[in-house]
């Protein structure tokens, strides 16, 4: 998982994903690091600061195909939805 070493995430972080993800999912991650970096980086491009705190919870949603990525997000609100995932990133599942 160094790719995500290089996005900012440091090794506690990295140690929360090994202890709660599946073998196969962490497998899945690696195997599709380049999609996973571009979701990523599109989170951070639009401003989202605890963007490792959406994906150590919500890793799963990060193997989505980039559109299909980018529409859950493109339907709000740039702003407002930066600033309510900043308070709380639970509201992923309502998206």
């Amino acid at each position: 998982m160094k790719f995500l070493q290089k996005m900012s995430f440091t090794q506690k972080d990295l140690d929360y994903l090994n202890e709660n993800a599946s073998f196969v999912m962490i497998d899945s991650l690696e195997k599709n690091k380049k999609l996973v970096t571009a979701n990523l980086n599109y989170l951070m491009d639009l401003g989202v600061k605890n963007y490792r705190d959406i994906f150590l919870e919500y890793y799963d949603l990060f193997l989505l195909d980039n559109s299909n990525f980018t529409s859950i997000f493109n339907k709000y609100d740039r702003e407002d939805l930066v600033d309510k995932l900043a308070k709380n990133v639970a509201i992923i599942e309502y998206l």
